[in-house]
């Protein structure tokens, strides 16, 4: 079984904004593999399914970003899923919107979603999507500019960001991440 978990913050307040990018790759893989996300324990949101003949759980932690990993590791340990079975789907600060890296490890460098990930995994080492949000503008704090939405002008950026990190994800179900991450890395 494949876990792929989109980071974010649970509540409609956080919807669309750039903290919650990882949820948006959810909703998108949720609909284009038809598996609702309609089931709620292990502190999240997830769906189980089929796609491709693989069995997919998708996961949205609602811990709060700064506790996702409580949800990852239960998840994780409930189905006895591999770390390489692993993708966590996450914003990054320090790409240009709708940029996108697939990486197989790394520090959290700073994020607080993966901090808490590796905390619970005990390890940097897996499977990652980082999109891109930039970084504020001089004088605005990272909390504000992370919880704030995007601007008109970028919402294309960041919806090419999706579907590609969504492709990513499907083309993860058919062969190995080093692959896909060498693809999508152009």
């Amino acid at each position: 079984m494949k876990l792929i978990v989109g980071l974010g913050n649970p509540g409609k307040q956080y919807d669309q904004t750039r903290h919650n990018i990882g949820f948006e790759v959810i909703d998108a893989l949720s609909g284009q593999f038809s598996i609702p996300l309609n089931q709620s324990k292990f502190k999240g949101m997830y769906g189980i399914g089929l796609h491709n003949g693989e069995k997919v759980l998708l996961l949205k932690p609602l811990t709060y970003m700064n506790l996702s990993g409580e949800s990852i590791r239960a998840v994780m340990d409930y189905y006895q899923i591999e770390l390489e079975d692993l993708l966590v789907i996450y914003d990054d600060l320090d790409l240009p919107v709708g940029k996108i890296r697939l990486r197989q490890k790394g520090s959290p460098g700073g994020h607080n979603g993966i901090k808490s990930t590796v905390a619970h995994l005990g390890t940097q080492e897996f499977n990652r999507i980082r999109i891109g949000i930039d970084r504020p503008t001089p004088g605005m704090s990272v909390p504000d500019y992370v919880l704030g939405r995007f601007r008109p002008e970028e919402r294309p950026l960041t919806q090419d960001a999706v579907k590609r990190s969504a492709e990513a994800c499907a083309a993860w179900l058919k062969k190995p991440f080093l692959q896909v991450m060498n693809e999508y890395n152009q």
